[in-house]
């Protein structure tokens, strides 16, 4: 694991601790390389709480609740199927904070619309009795592992900044 996404990890287990908080994921182009990243800390239990790896659309819609319909009209590469994979991980956790990735890591499997190294991300946090998302699409370039790197990183940063701009409200 390289020292940036170490780093990275680490701040964001102290943010979570902090906050009381843990996290659940929700992964499909990834496959479980985020969780592997958290969980290379020790001591992440006290804030991972799961992962989900759903990597088939059945996945997504058996093991999170993803409706068929979502996919059917938008794609498994979209921010609505991120959205409700980042809700869905919630509803199927214990945890208060969620992120979902799903995203084509190549080096087939892309369209003119929807590009290899084209990622959906969705961020889900747990506020009283709802539940709230923020979703982006981002384009990352290179093969198919430093696709998935680079997704991991930027799930992570986009977390952090989001967790500690609401520390400001």
């Amino acid at each position: 694991m390289n020292s940036s996404i170490t780093s990275l990890t680490q701040q964001l287990a102290q943010t979570l601790l902090s906050k009381g908080f843990k996290i659940a994921l929700a992964e499909s182009c990834t496959g479980g390389l985020l969780a592997a990243h958290l969980t290379s800390l020790a001591g992440s239990s006290d804030w991972f709480e799961r992962g989900f790896v759903t990597y088939s659309n059945q996945a997504k819609e058996e093991s999170i609740g993803v409706a068929h319909s979502l996919i059917e009209c938008y794609g498994a590469v979209s921010e609505e199927v991120a959205r409700a994979m980042a809700e869905g991980i919630l509803k199927n956790s214990l945890a208060q904070v969620s992120v979902a990735i799903t995203g084509i890591a190549g080096p087939g499997g892309g369209t003119a619309n929807k590009p290899v190294g084209m990622v959906c991300f969705a961020w889900g946090m747990r506020v009283v009795d709802q539940i709230q998302t923020r979703s982006q699409t981002k384009h990352f370039s290179g093969d198919r592992q430093s696709i998935r790197e680079q997704a991991c990183v930027y799930a992570i940063e986009s977390l952090l900044a989001q967790l500690t701009a609401s520390e400001s409200h």
